[in-house]
């Protein structure tokens, strides 16, 4: 199954009728704002003694203690790779309704031009929030299937 791919304001339209938007950022990247309702659950954490983002190894495992395979799924990041990536993992790991959303929160920039090539939730001016609401966090949705972070 491919996964299917939206721009921000689709995903807006697709919450509103019940989709979930999970973050795939960082726990720090998704506390510095997120799309309204988004749950986070990074496909990345930041290494604290180098740094550098490092695989979470509870991705999959978090995802399926909390979202039944036929749940629609947004996934978004900053501008869109991670969130591909992750939306592919969850594919292929056996979830049905998977979509990315194409520019993420930040906006995909094409690094010649420096033009926008894919609106970002920012540029769009859809609604955000700086704090996770209840249930919402990374260690809310650790906590939910067993896993601790």
């Amino acid at each position: 199954m491919a996964v299917k791919h939206v721009s921000v304001r689709d995903a807006h339209a697709s919450q509103l009728h019940g989709a979930v938007y999970v973050d795939v950022r960082s726990i720090p990247e998704f506390a510095e704002g997120h799309p309204q309702g988004a749950v986070n659950v990074p496909l990345l954490h930041v290494d604290e003694r180098s740094g550098q983002l490092i695989p979470n190894r509870d991705f999959l495992p978090i995802m399926k203690a909390n979202f039944a395979p036929d749940a629609p799924l947004l996934i978004g990041c900053k501008v869109g790779g991670r969130s591909a990536q992750a939306a592919q993992m969850l594919v292929d790991s056996g979830f049905a309704d998977v979509t990315n959303v194409l520019g993420g929160f930040h906006g995909a920039h094409d690094p010649f031009t420096g033009g926008l090539r894919a609106e970002g939730w920012v540029q769009a001016n859809l609604p955000a929030e700086p704090e996770p609401a209840p249930g919402t966090s990374y260690r809310e949705m650790s906590a939910k299937s067993g896993r601790g972070k």
